[in-house]
Formats: structure tokens, C-alpha cells, sequence
């Protein structure tokens, strides 16, 4: 009996609790559109934040919701806008190809390093450590952060650069977030014209350390016929949004900064 009186308790409070627990279950019980979870198994599960949004399951259901655009993520392209517009029962939104690009051609025939880092190997380390360990300060520092973080496998360090291969690149955009040096773009694929430079010095200063760098003539700006690209903090920046590719800055950059 001194056994019995406590389970029959516990029997009934558990019982209680179940039923307490039914109840708010069917008070409280938020209907949920099937369409998130549907577009959500449409999205590559890559949490990148490329669309903007938190996840891949926050902006399924901006979707839904919010009536975002159904074609900001990029490694789910063309085949996921596709699918969300099927689910949606809408025409599927263009998707342009986009790829990451490193704004630097310093590598080991260009420039030298200036000392040897027995730290930490990472970008960010040697970056807190004297703004880096390379002659120039703009320059990519080539201990792979960008490698660590890219899921797709499309970047490799050669000769103590960062080469990103866009056939394989889905433009996630986590190179970009973990570049100390800010080196990192997205751009369109089909933008085949590109700076890569990022030095924020004169060009005495650039061509005193890489002689791939920069040096901010305008001869490039000057020649461009659709006014595409400006030099900016001493480095010759493109509008993606105007260039056409016609290669006529790439021809007359003297340094051959432009590829």
C-alpha cells in the first residue's frame, strides 16, 4: 500500500498533463502553408545567406509570406527558381549565373612576403599580426580562409594565391565573408573583364611592391566606351552593370592588371 497510493498519483498527474498538453495543442495550434516546407526541400540546404535571408527554411518562407523573389539563391540557380515557381504555380523567374572573383594577381612572381608566420596559418591571424606579412597590404595573403569555408571546392591556393574556378563556383558568397582583405566579388559569369587589384596605395607605391598591381593611370577609364569603369582609392574598379566585355581596358592596361 505504501507503494501503491504514489503511482496511482503520478498516474493521474501524468494524465493530466497529457490531456492539459491536448488541449493547448488544439488553443494554440498555428496552420502551417505546406508550400514552405515543399519550396524548402527545393532549396540546396546550403544556409549560405546569399538570398539575404537567414537560411535556406527563413526565406522559403519569406517566400510564401513576404512574396520575396523566388530567384535569390544562387546555388540552388536556375533548377531550384524552377521548382518554386511550380510549387507556386508561377513563371519561373531568370536567374543569371553569378561567381566569385579575387581582385588580386600577387603571387609569387609578383610580390614577396616579409616575414614568416609562425602563428595561427590563417588570413585573419596574420592580418591582426602587422596588417599582414606580405610587402603589400591589399594583397591576398594566401593561407586559404576562402578554401575553408567554400563547400563546392572551387577554390585553390597557387603560389600564395587565391584562384577561384567558376565552372564549379555557386556563388554562395562565403569567400567573400571570410576574406580579411576584402579581395572578394560576385559577379555574373558572362562579365568576362576583370580588375585584379584591390591596392589602396599610389602607383609608385603599388609597382614598388607587385609589379601585377594597379597603378591608377586612367588610361583604362579614358579608353572604355561605355564608361564602365573608374578608378577608385587609387585602383581601377568595374561596373559590372555596364561592361559589355569588349576587352578595350584590358588591352590598354599597361600593367596588365586587367584580365
Amino acid at each position: 500500500m505504501t507503494y501503491v497510493v504514489p503511482v496511482i498519483i503520478l498516474g493521474v498527474c501524468g494524465l493530466l498533463a497529457g490531456v492539459l498538453l491536448t488541449i493547448a495543442s488544439k488553443l494554440f495550434y498555428v496552420a502551417v502553408d505546406e508550400r514552405i516546407e515543399r519550396i524548402g526541400e527545393a532549396l540546396p540546404q546550403a544556409n549560405c545567406g546569399a538570398c539575404g535571408y537567414a537560411g535556406c527554411a527563413d526565406y522559403a518562407d519569406a517566400i510564401v509570406n513576404s512574396n520575396a523573389p523566388t530567384n535569390l539563391c544562387r546555388p540552388g540557380g536556375a533548377d531550384s527558381a524552377k521548382k518554386i515557381a511550380e510549387i507556386l504555380g508561377t513563371a519561373a523567374a531568370e536567374v543569371i549565373p553569378m561567381t566569385a572573383v579575387v581582385h588580386c594577381n600577387g603571387d609569387c612572381n609578383a610580390t614577396e612576403q616579409q616575414f614568416d608566420f609562425d602563428g595561427v596559418q590563417s588570413c585573419k591571424a596574420v592580418k591582426r599580426f602587422y596588417g599582414g606579412n606580405g610587402a603589400c597590404k591589399y594583397g591576398c595573403i594566401g593561407l586559404g580562409d576562402c578554401v575553408s569555408v567554400c563547400e563546392y571546392n572551387a577554390i585553390t591556393i597557387s603560389d600564395n594565391l587565391a584562384k577561384i574556378n567558376p565552372a564549379m563556383c555557386q556563388a554562395c558568397g562565403q569567400c567573400v565573408n571570410a576574406c580579411p582583405n576584402n579581395l572578394i566579388s560576385i559577379k555574373p559569369k558572362a562579365k568576362k573583364i576583370d580588375v585584379l587589384c584591390s591596392s589602396g596605395d599610389n602607383g609608385k607605391a603599388t609597382k614598388a611592391v607587385c609589379s601585377n598591381g594597379c597603378i591608377g593611370c586612367k588610361i583604362c577609364e579614358k579608353k572604355c566606351p561605355v564608361g564602365a569603369i573608374k578608378v577608385e582609392q587609387f585602383h581601377a574598379v568595374i561596373d559590372y552593370d555596364k561592361c559589355t566585355s569588349c576587352g578595350q581596358c584590358k588591352s590598354a592596361c599597361p600593367v596588365k592588371a586587367i584580365h
